[in-house]
């Protein structure tokens, strides 16, 4: 078999435009309203007409039985290139990546990533009883529906394996809870103390109330194009230095401990020139604590099994030790479905082009996102992380 080729540079592809269509508790809209409230808003703020998207790259838990094709006569849009990413909390990179292609081949100019879900009173434990055909059949029937079991023996076996306390997790949930305050549209909106936290109400032992996230209705969105588009609009962006993506690794694993971006994380260090000590802030994905966590240390900012004592000795507030999730992540700010896959980063370019929601990150000029998703019992499938800089 011949060598592997080298991955080429990322180069003259740049991100602009990160838009969050404000989160509600509950909604009557559908996810193709959330989706095109987003898409409107691109367009309008970029001042492009429709014609000119001629990329789409869509997520959504809520969208069926459409799905990014039957979006196009929706929104009244002719692509030459479109994506549909149903892979949940890994979706944001997964778009990034295949639209900076996109973009590098000339396959497509502009881009638009979107992702949107709605939150009915009950859409959310139908998503839970047929988010896969594992847990459609092996799962749900025998009352374990949804993630938080799963994620209760991913924690209590990553506690047994590593010594991890609740404490500890508590110390990521407050700061982004900290974090999240400066936030207008987030779903908690109040100050969480740690007594608070530890005498929260169990939900699936060791997994508590303030472990969770709060499933919602929202939208998150940004374009992918070339330096020189991004120019010619008068829009602000940031570089794209480096990716990674994985799905299934480690299967023999008896129960996840690390991600794919153990497979990686060398390439994605290398191929963007840094290391991890060079970055200035870090957006996880945050369904959990436990898998923020297991993020630190398979992202290469502690070993394996160190992830307790780094949290333990760095604050994760937007001016502390290790700014971390700067608008509160989804533990604060809410899951908005698949939305959730896209709020890190579209976080991370507003921090970048100085134009965030809530506090800034002081000379911010790189960081890291890193996306995870599609849980089934034991483990999430899929894993991705991308590094962006300030131009």
């Amino acid at each position: 078999m011949a060598p592997a080729a080298q991955r080429k540079s990322y180069d003259d592809v740049v991100v602009c435009l990160p838009v969050t269509i404000p989160y509600r508790r509950y909604s009557t809209n559908s996810a193709q309203w959330w989706l095109g409230r987003v898409l409107r808003e691109l367009t309008q703020r970029a001042k492009l007409r429709l014609s000119d998207i001629d990329g789409l790259a869509v997520s959504s838990f809520t969208l069926a039985p459409d799905t990014a094709i039957g979006l196009t006569q929706h929104f009244g849009v002719s692509p030459r290139w479109l994506d549909h990413i149903p892979f949940g909390g890994v979706s944001g990179i997964v778009a990034l990546r295949r639209a900076a292609r996109a973009v590098q081949a000339g396959d497509a100019e502009i881009v638009a990533c979107i992702a949107g879900d709605t939150n009915h009173v009950d859409s959310f434990r139908k998503t839970l009883s047929n988010f896969s055909r594992f847990a459609h059949d092996a799962v749900y029937p025998y009352g374990a529906g949804g993630a938080n079991a799963s994620f209760a023996l991913i924690t209590k076996n990553y506690m047994n394996q590593y010594g991890a306390k609740r404490e500890d997790f508590a110390r990521i949930c407050i700061a982004q809870r900290d974090n999240a305050l400066a936030i207008p549209f987030a779903m908690m909106k109040k100050k969480l103390t740690l007594d608070e936290y530890m005498a929260a109400r169990p939900i699936a032992d060791p997994v508590h109330l303030f472990d969770c996230v709060m499933p919602c209705a929202g939208a998150e969105g940004f374009l992918v194009c070339r330096e020189d588009v991004a120019k010619s609009l008068n829009l602000p962006y940031v570089r794209l230095l480096s990716t990674i993506e994985r799905h299934n690794a480690f299967t023999a694993d008896p129960i996840q401990t690390r991600g794919g971006w153990a497979v990686d994380i060398s390439e994605l260090w290398s191929m963007a020139g840094l290391k991890p000590d060079a970055v200035d802030f870090v957006q996880t994905y945050d369904d959990y604590p436990v898998i923020v966590m297991m993020q630190f240390e398979d992202l290469g900012f502690c070993a394996k099994g160190e992830g307790p004592d780094f949290v333990r000795s760095h604050t994760f507030i937007n001016d502390g030790s290790f700014p971390h999730n700067t608008s509160g992540g989804q533990l604060s700010v809410g899951q908005a479905g698949a939305a959730g896959g896209l709020l890190g980063l579209v976080e991370a370019v507003r921090q970048l082009i100085g134009a965030p929601l809530g506090t800034a990150v002081r000379d911010a000029r790189s960081c890291v996102v890193s996306g995870f998703g599609m849980i089934n019992y034991d483990r999430g499938l899929s894993s991705g992380a991308a590094i962006l800089a300030r131009a």
